[in-house]
């Protein structure tokens, strides 16, 4: 009988490693599938490589269907102005510039060799880095897919000692990375001044980013 229990705790602990191999790998094929979608040749962005000064910042402080597009016109930024820092090569980052304009924002867009050095410059953690960096005229910092409806909140009314929002990686589903009505739950992380994160919202389903 021990051998027997020994040779099935075995066998599971494989097939649990295998079917955890397999969702991570399909996980991150769906990520660059919906990513590598919406990329397209050409660019109206300005080629940069750094910039004179950095801008300070702040120191002080409507029912949808289930899987409607987030990239709904609206005026949700309109008085807005920012800068986005992408790469020249990224469909995604094209696809959540398009869909921030449509929702009022006033946009420049630069293609830039090394994104780090603006990611650093403006305060981004490592673990909340996505494929480009937003940053408004007033300093704030938009990292990522961030929905246009938790931009417009965030703006309205900046929590104390919060710099910004973020929306780590690239999840399937979140302005801009819409790939055949998949979605990804994910959350919209608060970046704060000391360098520390919370969440400043869950988004569980599409309707949810409106």
């Amino acid at each position: 009988m021990r051998r027997y229990t020994h040779g099935f705790s075995n066998g599971h602990h494989w097939l649990s490693g295998r079917v955890l191999l397999l969702m991570v790998t399909s996980s991150l094929s769906l990520t660059l599938a919906a990513c590598s979608q919406s990329n397209t040749s050409g660019s109206d962005s300005q080629s940069v490589q750094s910039e004179p000064a950095a801008i300070q910042n702040v120191k002080n402080n409507k029912s949808a269907p289930a899987n409607a597009p987030v990239n709904s016109s609206s005026s949700l930024l309109k008085n807005v102005s920012a800068t986005v820092y992408k790469d020249a090569n990224c469909g995604c980052c094209k696809e959540w510039v398009g869909y921030a304009k449509d929702n009022g924002l006033s946009a420049t867009t630069h293609d830039v060799a090394d994104l780090s050095v603006f990611k650093d410059r403006y305060g981004v953690p490592q673990q909340m880095r996505s494929c480009h960096t937003t940053v408004t005229t007033d300093g704030y910092v938009f990292e990522g897919h961030v929905p246009a409806k938790h931009m417009a909140q965030f703006l309205e009314n900046p929590p104390v000692g919060a710099i910004g929002l973020a929306v780590p990686s690239m999840p399937v589903g979140s302005p801009g990375m819409e790939y055949q009505g998949k979605f990804m739950p994910y959350k919209v992380m608060q970046l704060n001044k000391d360098g520390t994160t919370e969440v400043y919202a869950a988004i569980e389903s599409p309707e949810q980013q409106l």
